[in-house]
């Protein structure tokens, strides 16, 4: 890990998810994902299982949304406070955030 990836993700430590910051914790989750190229996996809905005769990109291409996935589920529920991680341990990170847009935006 970098020391860029060790900076960036301080500013999820420092301002935890507590609610009341969901807009300030999304900017800077979206910060942190955008600069470990793993953005993606909170705005694209789980891909089904390649087929057993998919291609090999596509079956690579299957597993590091999965790897990235679990990486970036983790961070989330890493930067949340109160009850929120026990709400959402079942979840992946795209299931994660709709659900927080659900109760935090509208």
């Amino acid at each position: 890990m970098t020391n860029n990836t060790i900076s960036l993700r301080s500013l999820l430590e420092k301002e935890k998810l507590n609610g009341i910051n969901f807009l300030d914790w999304f900017r800077n989750l979206r910060i942190v994902l955008k600069q470990e190229r793993k953005e993606y996996v909170i705005e694209e809905a789980v891909p089904n299982d390649p087929s057993p005769n998919a291609s090999r990109a596509d079956k690579d291409k299957f597993k590091k949304h999965m790897d990235d996935m679990l990486d970036v589920g983790c961070i989330m529920l890493a930067t949340m406070t109160l009850e929120l991680p026990k709400q959402h341990k079942d979840m992946v990170a795209y299931e994660m955030i709709q659900n927080l847009k659900e109760i935090y935006e509208g």
